[in-house]
C-alpha cells in the first residue's frame, strides 16, 4: 500500500515535526554542513538510537536522509524513531501521526529494498502499535497489514526472533475477536482469519528460541497461556519475563501488561 494513501495517517502533523526536527538539526553545533558526511551523521545518530533518545537521533538521522534518501537501512532507523516518540506521546493523536509517520519511513525503505525482511519487519510493527488506536473496522484493517508483512519477513528471514514475536502477538489477538469484529474480517480478510492461540504460542515459543534474551517473548507467551486458562504456564512463563533486564524500549510497558495479567490469574 502507497504510505501517502492510507487512510488514517495525517501527513500534514508529520511534514510540520519534520520541518521542526530539520531547523533544530541545522542549528546544532555538530552539523557542518555538506562537510559531515552520511556515515558520520548516521553513527552520531545511532549513539542516541542504542540509548533510546529518538529525539536527539533524529538531529542526525534528518540531515543524513536529506544528503541519502535512498538509502534503506537509513529510513529503518528513522522509522524506528517515530515508533519510539510514538510510546513516548500523551495523546491519541499525536501517537497516530507519529505512528503513521514511521510507517510512511518504513513503506520507502521496502519500496527500495523489497528483498529486505528487516523492511516488511518494520511496517507490521507500524502497524502492529497502531492497532489499538483505530475503531474496529480500521483495526482489522491495520491487523491483516500486520499478517502481510509479518508474513513476508518470514518467508524471507525465517531467523528474525521479532517477526515471530509480532506473528504470535497477532494470532494472540485475534485467537478470541468478537462476533462483530469477525463479521468485518469477514469484509476486510475476505474469511474470518485463521487466527489461534496454539499457534500464537508456537511462533512465540519460535522466538525464544531465537533469541532466549528477550522478555516481551516470555511474557507474550505467559499472556496466551493464561487466554487459554492455563494459569501454571502463564505463571511460569510471565514471572520468568519479569525476572529479566530490561533491554527494549517496549520492555517496561510490556512488564506492566504481564504483572495486570498475573493479578487475574
Amino acid at each position: 500500500m502507497n504510505p501517502l494513501t492510507f487512510p488514517h495517517c495525517n501527513y500534514r502533523a508529520y511534514r510540520a515535526q519534520f520541518c521542526c526536527l530539520l531547523l533544530l538539526s541545522l542549528v546544532l553545533p555538530c552539523w557542518s554542513g555538506l562537510a559531515e558526511s552520511v556515515a558520520e551523521m548516521k553513527k552520531k545518530g545511532a549513539v542516541y538510537d542504542e540509548k533510546f533518545q529518538p529525539t536527539e537521533a533524529l538531529k542526525f538521522y534528518l540531515p543524513a536522509e536529506k544528503l541519502s534518501p535512498s538509502d534503506a537501512k537509513l529510513l529503518l532507523s528513522i522509522a524506528r524513531q517515530y515508533r519510539h516518540l510514538m510510546a513516548d506521546a500523551s495523546t491519541r493523536a499525536e501517537k497516530i501521526s507519529l505512528g503513521c509517520t514511521g510507517l510512511y519511513y518504513a513503506q520507502r525503505a521496502t519500496a527500495l529494498a523489497p528483498n529486505e525482511a528487516e523492511a516488511h519487519l518494520s511496517i507490521a510493527i507500524s502497524h502492529a502499535k497502531m492497532v489499538s488506536l483505530w475503531d474496529n473496522k480500521q483495526k482489522m484493517e491495520s491487523s491483516r497489514q500486520v499478517k502481510i508483512s509479518v508474513d513476508k519477513a518470514i518467508e524471507l528471514d525465517p531467523s528474525l526472533d521479532q517477526a515471530w514475536h509480532i506473528l504470535g502477538c497477532w494470532h494472540q489477538r485475534l485467537a478470541t475477536i468478537s462476533v462483530v469484529k469477525k463479521s468485518l474480517a469477514k469484509l476486510i480478510y475476505g474469511g474470518v482469519p485463521k487466527a489461534s492461540n496454539d499457534e500464537s504460542v508456537r511462533c512465540l515459543k519460535k522466538a525464544i528460541e531465537l533469541n532466549p534474551s528477550r522478555l516481551i517473548h516470555f511474557i507474550e507467551l505467559g499472556c496466551t497461556y493464561a487466554q487459554m486458562g492455563q494459569k501454571v504456564e502463564a505463571r511460569q512463563f510471565i514471572e520468568k519475563g519479569l525476572a529479566m533486564p530490561d533491554v527494549g524500549k517496549d520492555d517496561p510497558e510490556t512488564k506492566k501488561r504481564g504483572r495486570e495479567i498475573l493479578k487475574g490469574l
